[in-house]
């Protein structure tokens, strides 16, 4: 009889065993995968890649979503309606549509794993072919302003792109010095050799400012204003973006350093 409970209690725990380490596996292939949630149970959902979460304002309070390296948990606290939630990779920008519903139920499902499909089936829609068609500095500036300023479903993958930290911290004196306008970066990506680094333009002044790449202070390989000109400060045109290419470094090796002052000048004369 002991040995008849040993058994038994070895094949319980290789069931157990089965079912933590059970995982539903799905494979993107641009078409949305279906999620189910059970309420008040944890979901989890594994990626390759880190990602950000479009999350629906209707599912505010409905769906907490958690985000952890290339982990998402979904959970649910009430009934939720079939709704579409854009995962978008941190480093290609490449989206993934995932059809989540939340329904009542006494246990947890298992953890999903979602998977790419075969890259060499691609279509002429494939984003793989846009480097090789269009330049990589051209691209680069593309990302970042579709990054910054359009919505997630609409900004384009770009193979082989990873954002970089900033090297560069508070206001760039030296980039416009000519105008009153405070400049800060809060962006940069990198593909091959050219880096990108997205620049907040801010006006100081009264005036409007138009915005001239030549009179930037930097060693660029090309640049680009999100708008044409600033806005006087305090109105709603006062703000805009500048995308700064870089070649074989960050911005931090192009920006020309500020003089340092020693007051003797106002001592002469």
């Amino acid at each position: 009889m002991k040995r008849n409970i040993n058994i038994g209690a070895a094949i319980v725990l290789g069931l157990i065993s089965v079912s933590i380490h059970a995982v539903e596996l799905m494979r993107w292939e641009r078409l949305p995968l279906p999620v189910a949630l059970v309420i008040g149970h944890e979901r989890v959902v594994f990626l390759d890649e880190d990602v950000r979460v479009g999350l629906p304002t209707a599912l505010a309070g409905k769906l907490r979503v958690q985000s952890t390296g290339a982990t998402l948990y979904l959970l649910a606290s009430e009934a939720i309606a079939p709704s579409r939630l854009q995962l978008q990779s941190v480093t290609t920008g490449q989206i993934i549509l995932l059809d989540i519903a939340a329904s009542p139920g006494e246990r947890a499902l298992e953890p999903v794993r979602i998977i790419r499909g075969d890259p060499s089936q691609t279509t002429d829609e494939s984003p793989a072919s846009a480097p090789s068609a269009t330049p990589i500095p051209v691209a680069l500036t593309r990302y970042a302003a579709q990054s910054l300023y359009a919505p997630l479903r609409t900004v384009e993958a770009l193979p082989g792109l990873r954002r970089v930290p900033l090297r560069l911290t508070g206001e760039l004196p030296t980039l416009l010095p000519t105008e009153n306008v405070a400049s800060m970066p809060i962006a940069a990506w990198q593909l091959g050799d050219y880096w990108v680094t997205a620049v907040k333009l801010r006006n100081r002044g009264t005036n409007r400012v138009l915005l001239d790449p030549r009179r930037l202070q930097a060693r660029l390989f090309a640049a680009t204003f999100q708008h044409a000109n600033l806005g006087s400060v305090g109105s709603a045109e006062d703000t805009s973006v500048a995308y700064l290419v870089t070649r074989d470094s960050g911005l931090e090796r192009a920006v020309l350093l500020a003089p340092v002052s020693t007051g003797d000048d106002d001592d002469e004369g």
